[in-house]
């Protein structure tokens, strides 16, 4: 079973996302921040992470360039509300962006695309 890492700050998001990937049939771990994911990575290989930019201590771009240290091979999909990241030259590094909403339809694309 494919292993996904949703890291977001805010606890509906990752609920949510955490509920659908696993009626995919993934099997899901979820951290509320960048720390927590980046100990989440040494603890276990995932296939794939979603990523909250705006998050309190370390934000979404730092996040991910530590992701990317760990595991340069892992597809990172920006989850985020705010449209502006697209153009942020840090966010280029993730292999899909898709704009929070409660209808998960664009997540669930992304996911399907990258891991099949």
């Amino acid at each position: 079973m494919k292993k996904i890492l949703v890291v977001d700050d805010e606890e509906n998001i990752r609920k949510l996302y955490k509920e659908e990937l696993e009626e995919m049939g993934y099997e899901v771990t979820a951290a509320s921040d960048g720390a927590l994911a980046l100990a989440a990575m040494d603890a276990a290989k995932f296939d794939l992470v979603t990523l909250d930019m705006r998050m309190k201590g370390m934000d979404g771009i730092e996040t991910l360039r530590r992701l990317k240290e760990k595991d340069s091979a892992v597809p990172v999909v920006i989850s985020t509300a705010y449209e502006e990241y697209k153009h942020d030259f840090g966010s280029w590094a993730s292999d899909a962006y898709i704009v929070k909403s409660a209808d998960t339809a664009a997540l669930r694309d992304a996911v399907k695309k990258i891991l099949g």
